[in-house]
């Protein structure tokens, strides 16, 4: 399936589509259109509201309502989406803007493809508030969240989907900065939902080498051989128990000038199944998901490049495959880990902190002003914090709370959390410099947090995003997220890149 999008200056009531969507705001007098829809009313004899308000519209935000164009607009069907409270100020917040335009249009592209697929390609035209850059951005990328299906293995395909926004002059910038962000999230959905019979280590090497490469971001890959001659313990430890190898993936983009280095590390495991301290049966059916992280960066770099900030950013994808084979490490191994720590494994489920600590120690070689690992790392974070929320620990509880808030403006939940000193305890081991895991049970995200913290670069303000709920919706869709990989952080990462090339780093 497609989602192409164009956009357009033209009146909403002249647009040529089979569905033409517009915002509903809620007042006191019952639902009232938003900007953007002018002329819809007209030419529909003056009966908008009234047929609004029959049908049951409040203007409540993500509200859908189908009014019929009565052969009087040139679309057959006018699809209402609520967009909450009319703003005071006049303009609407993007995160409002970007959940009406994705329900609206994961709507349409339902009712396109039924229930198997393979229905007729749909013209929509979005007459949502685009007025500008920020709103422009905001529908655009909201319409092409929305918009997302992965079928790469259905037998039927989807249909195709042509998306006409309606905007003022001025807006283009803003479209193309939500279209980018949009494709780069959608990357990491369609790796995230893949199966890991086709996606081990090499094969996500090959597709980080690919998208990178096609963004204009250098690519360099390490396989085993690589791996074992410079002592990326950690990686090679977690995937020795595979048959199809690790690999470590360094992505580099290197404007010229550029003031500020980012380092994004991430968490590649492609397939769990907890190694010899084996997860149940029913723990493993979304561990295809463990590979979010590396997804997260691989997606966020390739933006930030189409985008061109001024901004260096290096990217790591710890990739390796977490199997029970006869080669697999066992409860007590000791590992030296990339730098020289030794680490005692008690738990060979608690491997993404391993390939983690090796990514981490190797950024600090590039000199970065900001280091940030994402990893669908606890299910403590779960407990904790729920399917939705991500936790954010770091080098200082000002670094985790400044990057919890970039999180929540990007419209990703996040909550600071703390690295109390009592934990780090827990990770004293009486054979090696650490234990991966805790003797204790409690706290197990904020343990988690405190090993990774030993192999973070000394000096550098250094952040930790716990993703494990946030990378994957078992449930039923909402807003702009879908059912299965979500893309989690991406934007996130996106934004902290373009706040560092602004000099803005968390913490300073």
């Amino acid at each position: 399936m497609t989602v192409t999008l164009t956009t357009s200056e033209s009146a909403p009531g002249s647009a040529e589509a089979d569905v033409l969507v517009i915002g509903v705001v809620q007042t006191p007098d019952g639902p009232g259109t938003a900007p953007g829809s002018d002329g819809v009313d007209e030419a529909l004899g003056g009966a908008l509201k009234s047929a609004l308000t029959a049908l049951g519209s409040t203007g409540e935000l993500e509200e859908l309502t189908r009014v019929p164009g009565g052969g009087t607009l040139p679309a057959p069907l006018v699809l209402a989406v609520g967009l909450g409270t009319e703003p005071e100020t006049g303009s609407f917040g993007a995160d409002e803007l970007r959940r009406a335009a994705a329900v609206a249009l994961r709507d349409v592209v339902g009712k396109a493809n039924g229930k198997n697929g393979g229905g007729a390609a749909k013209r929509v035209v979005l007459a949502l508030p685009a007025r500008d850059d920020s709103e422009a951005e905001a529908v655009t990328a909201g319409a092409l969240l929305g918009g997302y299906a992965f079928r790469k293995y259905r037998a039927t395909p989807a249909a195709d989907v042509s998306v006409t926004l309606l905007t003022r002059p001025g807006a283009a910038a803003g479209v193309r900065r939500g279209a980018t962000i949009a494709d780069a999230v959608n990357l990491a959905r369609d790796l995230i939902n893949t199966s890991p019979l086709h996606l081990p280590p090499a094969e996500l090497a090959a597709e980080a080498s690919r998208a990178a490469v096609e963004a204009g971001v250098e690519v360099e890959v390490l396989a085993e051989d690589q791996l074992t001659e410079q002592g990326f313990g950690g990686i090679l430890a977690v995937g020795q128990g595979s048959s199809r190898g690790p690999r470590l993936v360094r992505l580099s983009y290197a404007p010229a000038p550029a003031a500020k280095t980012v380092a994004f590390v991430g968490k590649g495991i492609t397939f769990d199944s907890g190694g010899l301290s084996l997860k149940p049966p029913k723990s493993m059916e979304t561990m295809k998901s463990d590979m979010s992280g590396a997804a997260a960066a691989l997606a966020a770099i390739t933006a930030v490049a189409r985008l061109k900030l001024p901004v260096n950013v290096v990217a790591y994808l710890c990739a390796a495959e977490n199997m029970p084979g006869g080669a697999a490490q066992r409860p007590s191994d000791i590992i030296t880990m990339y730098g020289g720590k030794t680490v005692e494994v008690l738990n060979t489920d608690a491997e993404g902190r391993l390939v983690l600590g090796d990514g981490l120690v190797r950024s600090g070689a590039d000199d970065p002003d900001l280091v940030v690992d994402i990893a669908t790392l606890t299910g403590a974070q779960v407990v904790a914090l729920g399917d939705r929320t991500t936790g954010v620990m770091g080098s200082s509880d000002e670094v985790a709370a400044a990057v919890a808030s970039v999180m929540r403006d990007a419209g990703e939940p996040a909550w600071a959390m703390p690295l109390p000193a009592h934990l780090r305890k827990g990770l004293d081991s009486p054979v090696a410099d650490l234990q991966n895991v805790s003797s204790g049970r409690s706290g197990g995200m904020l343990v988690a947090g405190h090993f990774l913290r030993e192999f973070a670069p000394d000096g550098v303000a250094w952040a930790h995003l716990d993703i494990a709920g946030p990378s994957f919706n078992e449930g039923s869709p909402y807003g702009y997220t879908p059912k299965g990989g979500t893309g989690a952080a991406v934007r996130t990462l996106i934004q902290l890149a373009a706040n560092a090339a602004a000099g803005q780093i968390p913490g300073e």
